[in-house]
């Protein structure tokens, strides 16, 4: 099955270049650093001893924490390797040259063989749901452990593994599997891993801390946008989904007129179409790229990169996006951190525990229109003291939860 896979990878070869060109129409760091795709890596680069996959900028932010830790014990040996520049991007961001960065090649033995060969790493850790079948192969012939960390198993995902069992058992032989969830390691073991294997560590997000002068930037950033307004973020979210948040606002619009929405697009290349999108709309739009906003700016447009736990210190109410439409939703637990009252969409499948949870403990509260969307906002923008209370306990419930690193730290540890 995996010589199947790879017979079948190497013809869509041609399909996944035109991919690249296309999507480099919009963002054109998707035209640049094509041979390290293909495991031609800068010769630069020296061999490194820890290597950490994290796929996009959304798994970076989650890894920072391990990867801080990680880099005062194996100084100068760790690799991070993503597959999308906006990950690059904020690897450089936040670590600078104190971790060496190329992208990860396309699944693809002689591009792997290639790549190995450069970094001979002693430990490979996956972010979350990498799985590679000529990867994962390639580490076990070189008998290289491998970590898959913060790792996550929705029940779609499951049901489509169901049909590779066999690949997927051969995969995961000898994979260490720290799961975000109970119900996540359970999954794991039901496709074949051996229970031994298999640890429930929780979520390493419930552990990522803010910088110590973070508060006094959120509060200069509120300062700025006006201390006395009223400021719901709308964040992380997709194609089709800005549609439903600006219905919403415009029917929020008519009772507090004072209110600023603040709008961050999931990904920068579709950051001009937004916003020409709430000027199609008749807001008065500020960009926060652009710089400062006035108080007649109705949206501001979060188009900036690493700044989203940032823009929610500094806000009111959350919506998080990728929940309203088929995506599974983002990140719930970074407005939760910061005290805000959070709201969700109803296509949750890629966080469903921290969902449920959430919902709980009276954190959160989940909507399936722009509609209902609009009400849950007006409730918390007249109950000022509900807001509070229900922020807290997401703060609460965050602060609870902490200590999944080091429980993955000890498994790391061990190997």
């Amino acid at each position: 099955m995996r010589l199947l896979y790879t017979f079948l990878f190497y013809l869509l070869i041609p399909l996944i270049l035109l991919r690249l060109l296309w999507r480099g129409v919009r963002a054109r760091s998707y035209w640049q650093r094509w041979p390290e795709r293909f495991g031609f890596i800068p010769t630069s680069l020296i061999p490194q001893s820890v290597w950490i996959h994290a796929v996009s900028m959304g798994e970076v932010q989650a890894a920072v924490s391990l990867i801080q830790v990680l880099r005062t014990r194996f100084p100068d040996q760790i690799l991070v390797t993503t597959m999308t520049p906006t990950g690059s991007q904020r690897v450089r961001e936040v670590f600078g040259d104190s971790v060496q960065h190329v992208y990860l090649p396309y699944d693809l033995p002689d591009a792997m063989t290639r790549f190995l060969n450069r970094v001979q790493p002693q430990l490979l850790i996956l972010m979350e749901t990498e799985l590679w079948p000529n990867l994962l192969y390639a580490c076990q012939a070189r008998a290289i452990p491998v970590v898959l960390a913060n790792a996550r198993l929705s029940a779609k995902s499951a049901t489509r593994y169901q049909y590779i069992g066999g690949l997927l058992r051969q995969m995961l032989a000898g994979v260490e599997v720290a799961a975000q969830t109970k119900i996540d390691a359970r999954r794991f073991i039901e496709l074949g891993v051996p229970p031994s294997k298999v640890h429930f560590t929780g979520s390493i997000k419930f552990d990522t801390r803010l910088p110590a002068n973070f508060s006094d930037k959120a509060n200069k950033l509120r300062h700025q946008w006006g201390k006395n307004r009223a400021v719901w973020v709308a964040a992380s979210t997709h194609e089709g989904e800005e549609e439903a948040v600006l219905n919403a606002f415009c029917e929020l619009k008519k009772e507090f007129t004072n209110l600023l929405l603040m709008l961050v697009p999931r990904h920068p290349e579709r950051f001009n179409r937004v916003a020409t999108l709430c000027k199609k709309y008749g807001f008065i739009v500020a960009r926060r790229s652009k710089g400062s906003l006035s108080s007649q700016t109705e949206i501001y447009l979060g188009d900036t990169m690493g700044e989203l736990p940032l823009l929610y210190a500094a806000c009111d109410i959350a919506y998080v996006g990728g929940s309203l439409v088929p995506i599974g939703g983002h990140n719930l637990l970074e407005p939760a951190a910061v005290g805000l009252p959070v709201i969700m969409g109803h296509h949750v499948f890629e966080c469903e525990e921290i969902c449920r949870q959430l919902l709980k403990v009276g954190a959160a509260q989940q909507i399936n229109d722009a509609t209902q969307l609009a009400n849950i906002v007006k409730i918390y923008l007249n109950d000022k003291i509900l807001t509070k209370q229900t922020g807290e306990k997401g703060r609460l419930f965050v602060e609870q939860n902490r200590g999944a690193l080091e429980r993955l730290l000890a498994i790391i540890d061990e190997i």
